[in-house]
């Protein structure tokens, strides 16, 4: 007798092309579903996001007034709430923010004094084409259109 085993038949376990076919078509059909809803709301994130950092914004420029009886010049600029911009122009200067974020479109937050909009001033952001003016996603975010 040998002592050499014969092994049962061999079973392969694989899949078959059209398994993985199936499996590659449902998950299409579930990006394409899911893909545009998923956009959507990264947009109308970055809409809330640049609203939400105006109105940091804003409320820093007015903790700014109270200290030193004015907002920041135009030149001044909002880079007044990070770095003092002189004893003469805010003898009660305090670090308002930490740093000044950009927009989500990476772009840096526009500040007017007096503002365009009959208020003390204007906060606005571009929107996602960088420029003025625009509709939908491109429109100006401002501190006019918080309400």
């Amino acid at each position: 007798m040998s002592t050499k085993q014969l092994a049962g038949p061999t079973i392969n376990r694989g899949f078959t092309l059209i398994e993985i076919m199936v499996v590659v078509v449902i998950i299409g059909l579930l990006a394409a579903f899911v893909a545009p809803n998923l956009i959507g709301n990264i947009d109308r994130a970055a809409v809330t996001r640049a609203k939400a950092d105006i109105r940091t914004i804003d409320n820093a420029l007015n903790l700014y007034r109270l200290d030193n009886f004015r907002y920041p010049t135009t030149d001044e600029g909002l880079q007044a709430l990070v770095t003092s911009p002189g004893e003469a122009s805010a003898p009660n200067w305090k670090q308002y923010v930490r740093s000044l974020s950009t927009d989500p479109w990476n772009n840096q937050y526009q500040y007017i004094s007096p503002g365009r909009n009959n208020a003390d001033y204007d906060i606005y952001s571009f929107g996602a084409d960088g420029q003025e003016g625009g509709d939908g996603l491109d429109a100006d975010i401002g501190s006019w259109d918080l309400n």
